[in-house]
Parts: structure tokens; sequence; C-alpha cells
């Protein structure tokens, strides 16, 4: 097959470079198309308790204020009349908007809890009745001008976090990669060693990223796609355009170098490094496919993502790349930096080196490698997780800003609240002694409720009936608790809840931030054992299809899953304990859940992407008839350059992203790039030849039954080359450059 398009690629690159700018064209009109289509959300499980308590609370309470505007007094009170009069005709303006729904003032009501305990700030509860991203930051806007000498009007809440979460992103994106591409297009130049060759994995990328793009508005128009996609499109593109052309390149100057024309050179490339990448980029796609099995579409989101960009890239390293390489021959290598006396070498001298160290002492060698992984990955022991809440934007943000307000100083923010919705006939007798019950649970301040207000199991006075909270077909509790709803004592809270019997003959329903944390975590944890068993039993699958080897793909789960997890381990010491907070700039949290279990797929594929770079060389060197050290010293001195140049202009892409304002966006940059890193020297530079040599020949065994089966359906090496004459030096035309 691989023959087949190599041959392909050289017949006819001309007809397959149109068909790609053609393809690049259309894919780029479509693909600007995404950004109006893409979701903030998708963190909380749509088949949850929590997710039908909110269904309820919509369907039949008309749902509930998501938009919170906070007037905070220049001096004195809310409750001066310098304040108060302007504040109460604002609210007035506010309620009469067409585009409010619902709108509840502490002016209008005089509630506590709509007033901060030092009397400095009050609150306009808001229900618009489009609560788009678009709908809410035109609402918003229009009330630009309110602020006056005596208040400042802000605006924060779950629809506030959409519009400043969407506009971070985008600031964010824009200076990553305004940081990333110069940085990276140098450091092409020098390991290219020419302005030319350095050009062609931009191409690609850009190539994939417009092409993912395309895939997902198309995706976008069907079903929900998170915005946060947008960053792994990028990123990732970029990354394995890098790798893959990297990799296409310097075969292709190989094969040039040995004395191929460039015609055949064209065909060997894309028999031994196309086959390469395209098994890698199958191990990179089954790892994100398995994101699918989440039901967060935050996390579905970056499957259709990252599925869509390594396909691309696949297809246009494979394809494309070849095409362009038969134009261009030997001027692959114009436009050749002046002091630079020669295009760098296929092989590497210092991979040789350490190939050569390695494999001749393998257990001195690993001992302390493995013993800084271990030590990496301790912090785990202790890591907590949650999922994300105003605090992971900038201090600086208007949802940041308020946030941090209701936290410091309202302690009966309703925000709080867990709602426990009670479907069908309840007599008010039965609500009365429910609420009652819940209010005597630990770490309850009060509970709401159609029969009035519970304290301690009774009602703290003569309190009128909230009628808004109970109709005959369902009844509504709200739990007012001082805990944080991310916190371990509101999330035991939630359970308790649910474990305390409600009215006879119906089941209470609670949900709430706090209860969306549990049932997300729920989602995630008891599905966490299939996806590993997935990503496990195809990475399999996969290296078995690619070596014949029953141990090596259990060497490379092995090896993956221990620098796996001293990158996740580093993560907890940063980003839960603040250990560069603040350098970078963020709030220390629980470890985000979604974005965490991203983390570990990306890391995993792209581990895995480099495992097989590695592997394909060694295996060929191995199929030629070396024995297993040579093998080993052959293939990583051939492929140590690459996955290390790979590795360090990919982590620069992700380490990029550390300089946004998002913090579980910084967590995914770092912790990508770091496993990279780690990866790329400790994994591929040390464990694997260490690895491999004490396998010994075992390495590549395999049961009979099993060698059988690899012999009938796996995809072998490409065949043995064939022999050139002696290669006589071919000059390529004069260029300037």
């Amino acid at each position: 097959m691989f023959t087949a398009i190599g041959r392909f690629a050289a017949a006819r690159p001309r007809a397959i470079l149109v068909v790609a700018l053609l393809g690049l064209i259309a894919a780029g009109a479509l693909g600007f198309t995404v950004f109006g289509k893409l979701k903030p959300d998708g963190f909380a499980d749509p088949n949850a308790e929590s997710s039908r308590v909110q269904t309820f609370i919509d369907d039949e309470f008309g749902g509930q204020t998501d938009l919170v505007a906070m007037v905070s007094a220049t001096s004195g009170s809310v409750d001066d009349a310098a304040v108060s009069t302007p504040a109460s005709e604002l609210a007035r303006r506010i309620a009469d908007d067409p585009a409010v729904s619902d709108a509840v003032s502490y002016w209008g009501t005089r509630a506590p809890a709509l007033r901060s305990d030092d009397g400095r700030y009050a609150l306009i509860a808001i229900k618009l009745t489009d609560d788009s991203v678009d709908a809410t930051e035109e609402f918003t806007d229009s009330y630009a001008d309110a602020s006056t000498s005596a208040f400042t009007l802000t605006f924060g809440g779950p629809r506030m976090m959409s519009v400043d979460a969407g506009a971070q992103v985008g600031k964010d994106l824009a200076l990553a990669e305004g940081i990333a591409v110069p940085i990276i297009l140098i450091l092409l130049v020098f390991a290219f060693g020419s302005i030319v060759a350095a050009t062609l994995p931009l191409l690609i990328g850009a190539v994939t990223v417009f092409g993912t793009f395309a895939a997902l508005s198309g995706i976008a128009s069907a079903t929900d796609v998170s915005i946060y996609s947008i960053n792994l499109t990028t990123a990732l593109s970029l990354g394995l355009a890098v790798d893959y052309a990297l990799l296409m390149v310097s075969r292709f100057r190989e094969e040039l170098a040995a004395g191929r024309e460039v015609p055949d050179a064209v065909v060997r490339t894309v028999q031994t490094a196309g086959r390469t990448i395209v098994f890698s980029g199958l191990t990179v796609a089954v790892a994100l496919a398995v994101l699918t099995v989440f039901p967060l579409f935050f996390l579905r989101s970056f499957a259709y993502a990252g599925i869509g960009v390594v396909l691309i890239a696949m297809i246009t390293s494979v394809v494309v790349l070849p095409a362009l390489l038969k134009l261009l021959g030997y001027r692959v290598n114009a436009g050749k930096l002046r002091w630079m006396k020669k295009t760098p070498s296929a092989v590497s001298p210092f991979w040789r080196k350490v190939a050569s160290t390695v494999t001749k002492r393998p257990v001195l060698c690993a001992i302390p490698v493995i013993a800084v992984l271990l030590v990496g990955a301790s912090p785990i022991l202790k890591s907590q997780f949650g999922t994300p809440d105003d605090r992971v934007l900038p201090a600086s943000t208007q949802t940041r800003t308020v946030g941090d307000t209701l936290r410091a100083h309202f302690p009966d923010d309703n925000s709080k609240a867990i709602q426990v919705v009670v479907p069908g006939s309840v007599s008010p007798e039965q609500v009365a002694r429910y609420a009652g019950e819940l209010s005597r649970l630990p770490d309850v301040a009060r509970v709401e409720s159609s029969a009035g207000a519970f304290v301690d199991g009774a009602t703290p006075g003569p309190t009128p009936p909230d009628a808004a909270l109970g109709k005959a077909n369902i009844q509504r509790f709200q739990v007012i608790t001082e805990n944080e709803p991310r916190s371990a004592e509101a999330q035991d809270l939630v359970q308790t809840i649910r474990d305390t019997a409600g009215p006879t003959g119906v089941e209470p329903q609670v949900g709430g931030s706090a209860a969306v944390l549990v049932d997300s975590k729920n989602a995630i944890g008891s599905r966490l054992p299939l996806v590993i068993g997935l990503i496990a039993l195809s990475t399999f699958i996969l290296l078995f299809l690619f070596t014949g080897s029953v141990l090596q793909p259990i060497r490379a789960l092995v090896f993956n899953a221990l620098g796996l997890s001293a990158t996740i381990g580093v993560m907890v010491l940063i980003f839960q304990e603040g250990w560069l907070s603040g350098f970078l700039g963020f709030t220390p949290l629980p470890l985000d859940t979604s974005m965490l279990m991203l983390l570990f797929c990306i890391a995993f594929g792209l581990s895995m992407d480099y495992e097989v770079f590695v592997l394909s060389r060694i295996k060929e060197g191995h199929d030629l008839g070396l024995d297993q050290r040579a093998a080993v010293v052959d293939g990583l001195s051939h492929t140590g350059r690459i996955v290390s140049t790979a590795a360090v202009l990919i982590a620069v892409n992700f380490f990029a992203f550390g300089t946004g304002g998002v913090s579980f966006l910084q967590m995914f940059g770092l912790g990508a790039g770091l496993a990279i890193m780690i990866d790329a020297t400790l994994i591929r530079g040390v464990l694997v030849p260490v690895g491999m040599r004490l396998l010994g020949r075992a390495a590549w065994w395999a049961p009979p039954p099993l060698r059988w089966l690899h012999d009938k359906i796996g995809l072998s090496e490409a065949a043995p080359p064939e022999p050139v004459e002696t290669p006589v030096e071919r000059k390529p035309p004069v260029t300037v450059g």
C-alpha cells in the first residue's frame, strides 16, 4: 500500500498539490464559521441526577438566575441615599429590559442574602430570555455606562463566565501562537539547516488547522462542541506537523544521500517514514477516541478535534508532502544557512553515544531515571479533583471580581445552595417535615421551601410560605450552606442529602454546583477503568501488528505510565499546591478532572507517537540482521535527533499556553509540554534502550499462534531497500540564501 502511495505521489505531484490547494481554500472558508458555533461549557454529565434537577428547575420554576449585577458603593453603604436612589432606578431599568425574563434586587426585596456583610456591595440577580454568549455580551455591554460616581456596576455569574472565558481563550490563543510560531520557525531553520525545508512543517500545520476547523464546524452544527477544543487544534496541529515533516524530510534526505534518484527517494520515504507516520497517527487517534466514552461534551469535543487533527496531518504528510518533495527534489536543501557548512546528518553522534552507553550498563543507567520519575509521581497521593469555576480566570476579569466578592462577603449567597427537587404530589406537612430534616444535617445553615425557612429543624419565626418553591406536582428545596460548592464538605453533604429519605412515595433529586461536581467526578471515575482498558488493548494490538512482538507493547505501556505519572505529580505540585502560582498568575485549585483526563490521553498519544518513531528504526535494523544491541544503537542514532528536536518544538508550542489566563489551559499546556520532554529524553533516550537491552532476543518474541497471526494480518516493515549504485556527488541547483 505504501509503495503504491509513494509511486502515485512521485508520478502526479502537481495534480495532488492542486487538489490540496483547492481543499485548503474550501476548508478555510468553512473553518472560519466554527467560532460562532462553539460553546464555553460542557463540564456536566447530561444524564446525571444534577442535570435532571436543572431541567426540572428550568421547566417548572422558570430556571435560575445565572447573571449577577453587583453594585459596589464607592464609599459608605449601599443603603445610603447617594447609592440606593440611583441603584434602585438601575434595578428597575434592568427588570424592564426586554432581554430580561426575571430580575430580583436588594433594593426591591431588602433580602439579606443580596447584601454583603459589610454593606458595601449589593446584588441584582438576573435571568435573561436568551442565555447565549452573544446575547449575554450584548446585554452587559448595554450597561457599560451604568456606573456613577457613587457606585460601580460589574457583572458575574455563570453566563458572564462564558463571555469572559471565550474572550480570554481568544486572547490566550493569539498570545500563545504569537510566541510559539516565531520561536518554532527559528528552531526549524536550525533543525533542518535550510529555510525551504523549515517551511514544510508550517505548511502541513496550516492545512491541518484549517481542515480541522472545517470538520469541527460541521460537527458543531450537529452536536455540542466546546470552545476550548480550538486550543488543542492549533497546538496539536503544529506539533504533529513538526513530528511528521521532520521524519519525512530526514528520510528523504537520507535516501538522496544514499544515491537514489528523486522519484525513488520519494517512494522509499513513503515506504518507511510514511508507514511509521500512519502507525503513530493511529496510536494518537485511538488514545483520543476513547474520550468519546465520557458523557461530558467538553471531553468529547477534544476527541473530535484530536482525531480530525491526526487524520488530516497524517494524510497530508503521507500524500501531499511526498508530492511536494518530488517537485523540490534537491532544492529541499535550498536556503541553507551561510554558517552551516553542510546539511545536518541523518545520524546523531550524540544519541549514538547515549545508546551505546545505556546498552552497555543498562541497570546502572535505569535506576536513577526510575527513581526521579517515581519521586515526581509521588504527589499524586495527595491530589484533589474539582470542576472549573470563575477562579480559573484572571483576577482582572469582571466574573472573577464578582466571584471573589461573593465568596468573601456574601455568606448567605444562594448560588452556593444545594438544590433538591421532589417530583410528585407532596402535602404541606410532608414538605415541612422534610425541610426540617434537611436543616438538621451537618453544615446546613438553613433550608428554604414552600413551607417556609427552616433552621435546625424548626422555623426561626413566622415565615410566610414561598409559593415560588412549590407546585401541585413538584417541590423545590434550597439547602443553604457556607461550604464552598467544590469543597470536600459540600460534596459529602450532597451524598448525605441523597442518603436521607424523602417524603413517603417520592424520590428526591439533588442538584446544584456541588452535586454537578460529584456527578462529573463519578461520570469520569466510573468510566476510567474502561478507558484505560481500551487504551491498553488498542495500543497492544497496534504495536503487535507493527512489531509482531507481545513484549514490546507491554514494555511501552509500562514506560509510558511511568512518565505520565511523573508529569501528573508535578502538575499537582504546581496547580494544586501553588508552587509557581505567583509566577504564572493563577489561583491554586483542585485539579480539573476533565482537563486531567485530556492531558493523560494527549500525552499518552504523543508518547506512543515517539515510541513508534524509535521502534520503527530499531525494527528495521533488526530485520536487516543486526544484533539486538547494534539495532538499538543504530535505531536511536537515526531517530534520536528527530525525536528530541520534534519534542523541543512541540513542547515550545504547548508551553506557550502557560502564558495564558485560564488556569486549566495553563495546566494542559505545561503538562503536555513536560510530558513530551520527559518522554523524549528519559523514556526514549534511556529507558527504551535499557528495556530492549534487558529483553535481548526476547524483545521480538510472540507465541506461535500470534506469530502466525502477525504473518497473516500484520503490516510488516517495508521491503529491504534495493541496492543502489555507488553514489556520485550531486550538486543541487544554485539557490540564493
